[in-house]
């Protein structure tokens, strides 16, 4: 795999699993993720990818206030 070329992932949820999930992703913090992570760095990426996954459940229209 390389790790520079982006991947899409899909997946088929039920309205309350993305609400849910879209829930975690607005909860979920930094030393959540830094407490999960090996390092620093791995601890961005993480934040980095539930951005990403907390945008596109926005755009399916879970966007918790």
């Amino acid at each position: 795999m390389n790790p520079s070329m982006p991947i899409s992932i899909t997946a088929e949820l039920q309205p309350y699993q993305a609400e849910a999930l879209a829930q975690l992703c607005k909860r979920i913090g930094w030393s959540d993720c830094r407490s999960n992570a090996s390092n620093d760095d791995e601890a961005y990426r993480m934040m980095d990818a539930i951005a990403k996954l907390q945008r596109a459940l926005a755009e399916s229209g879970f966007a918790p206030r």
